[in-house]
C-alpha cells in the first residue's frame, strides 16, 4: 500500500469542517498544527503595527494514494479555496515509506482492495 501526505493550510475557524469532510471522503485521521502564520499575494493588514491576520492551522493527513485526490478535492470544496481568495491551500506529496500505519492499512485494505 502506498501513501500520500495531504497538507492543508486553512483559517482556524474552518478546521473542524475540513476535518469532518476529509473523514467523510476517506481520511482516517490527521495531525493539526495550530497558530501558523502565512501571507498570500497581498501583504497582511496592520493596525498601529499589530497584525490583523487570522490564525491558520496546518492539517497533515497521511492517506492511501487511491483516496488522496477525492479527499483533496473535498478539502478544497469545504475550505472554499477556489471560490474565495485567501481561504487557504492544500496539496499532496508522495510518501516513500511510512511506519506506524498498520492499523490504517488494516482498515483501508477492504476499501481500496479493488483499486490495488
Amino acid at each position: 500500500m502506498h501513501f500520500k501526505l495531504l497538507i492543508a493550510l486553512i483559517e482556524d475557524d474552518r478546521t473542524d469542517a475540513v476535518m469532518d469532510a476529509a473523514r467523510e471522503a476517506g481520511a482516517t485521521g490527521a495531525t493539526i498544527i495550530s497558530n501558523a502564520r502565512g501571507e498570500g499575494l497581498k501583504e497582511a493588514r496592520t493596525f498601529f503595527g499589530l497584525s490583523l491576520e487570522t490564525q491558520r492551522d496546518v492539517l497533515l493527513f497521511l492517506v492511501e494514494e487511491h483516496l488522496s485526490r477525492p479527499i483533496l478535492e473535498k478539502i478544497a470544496e469545504v475550505g472554499e479555496f477556489e471560490s474565495k481568495p485567501g481561504q487557504g491551500i492544500a496539496f499532496q506529496v508522495d510518501v516513500e515509506d511510512a511506519v506506524g500505519v498498520t492499523q490504517q492499512i488494516r482498515s483501508l485494505s477492504p476499501v481500496v482492495e479493488d483499486k490495488l
